[in-house]
């Protein structure tokens, strides 16, 4: 088998063209693939992500339906949550979703935009919640990481590599684009054991 980048081995392994002795020294692609649908979240008060990717074994991943919430900055917070509220549980009753995953907020500059980013967050959680969906929290740069193969990759290189890896021509909006990294980052590293996620 010819030498290949990390992000080509995992885009085989979602495809389902990789076998296990391909690659013996990287355990975790000789683990069985998700399978399931995944709601990708990257949250924001006024500009919230959502992307619906299906994983099924075998068979290159589908995106289902993509959508960035916007909000206008006249409209007061309160608004803007229920909107994000609204916007995820639509997604989440029209599908058959396994998972919902998030990307982590690291770092704020200020308390106030702390404040605003934990309340779209939980905007978004709440809806997952009150369906008792699981929810799951990546930091952006374990999504880079394992999307393209590198922590600090760029936006446009995050949204090629989506791109590629979903075998979607246009490109997403960048805060749909941030969602899918984190739907396929989910996919790519979650694996479950004796039935208990880790």
């Amino acid at each position: 088998m010819p030498r290949m980048s990390v992000r080509q081995l995992w885009k085989a392994k979602l495809e389902g063209k990789l076998a296990a002795k391909d690659w013996p020294e990287a355990p975790d692609l000789r683990r069985p693939a998700f399978t399931g649908q995944v709601l990708g979240i990257d949250p924001s008060l006024r500009g919230t992500g959502l992307v619906l990717i299906e994983f099924r074994s075998g068979q290159p991943a589908v995106l289902l339906r993509t959508r960035t919430v916007r909000v206008p900055a006249r409209r007061p917070m309160a608004e803007a949550l229920a909107e994000i509220h609204r916007a995820v549980a639509a997604f989440l009753d029209d599908f058959d979703v396994r998972h919902v995953a998030l990307e982590q907020t690291i770092y704020v500059q200020n308390f106030q935009t702390a404040q605003i980013l934990g309340a779209a967050r939980g905007a978004a959680i709440a809806a997952a919640a009150l369906r008792d969906l699981p929810v799951f929290e990546y930091p952006p740069l374990r999504v880079k990481q394992a999307v393209v193969g590198v922590g600090r990759a760029s936006k446009q290189q995050m949204q090629r590599t989506i791109m590629a890896l979903l075998g979607h021509g246009a490109p997403l909006a960048p805060d749909e684009a941030d969602a899918a990294g984190v739907a396929v980052c989910h996919a790519l590293t979650w694996r479950e054991e004796a039935g208990r996620p880790r």
